[in-house]
């Protein structure tokens, strides 16, 4: 799982970007979750500067980790439907 820059959705220089805090809190949360109630290993990098983070699954998922993965894709898509393509940008691959 890769996340890549900032929304950049606020539409003045006074508030905050509620786009990108919806995805991070999800993302965020998932990797909590996985890392907390599951045996999943991870690896995990990040840099908040310019909104990376990469999660990279060092070992298979149990079905607690894909209920928990299939949560945060119904979280981010729904957000990527309301806010469209221009604010959350989903894309995947099977590797």
């Amino acid at each position: 799982m890769i996340c890549m820059g900032h929304a950049g959705h606020k539409r003045f220089h006074f508030e905050k970007d509620m786009v990108c805090a919806s995805i991070s809190v999800l993302v965020i949360n998932t990797i909590n979750g996985l890392e907390k109630f599951t045996d999943t290993k991870l690896k995990v990098q990040t840099n908040e500067e310019t909104g990376f983070i990469r999660c990279d699954f060092q070992s298979s998922l149990s079905s607690e980790a894909v209920t928990l993965m299939d949560t945060l894709v119904l979280g981010l898509s729904d957000i990527s439907r309301q806010y469209g393509g221009k604010y959350c940008l989903l894309e995947f691959k099977e590797v």
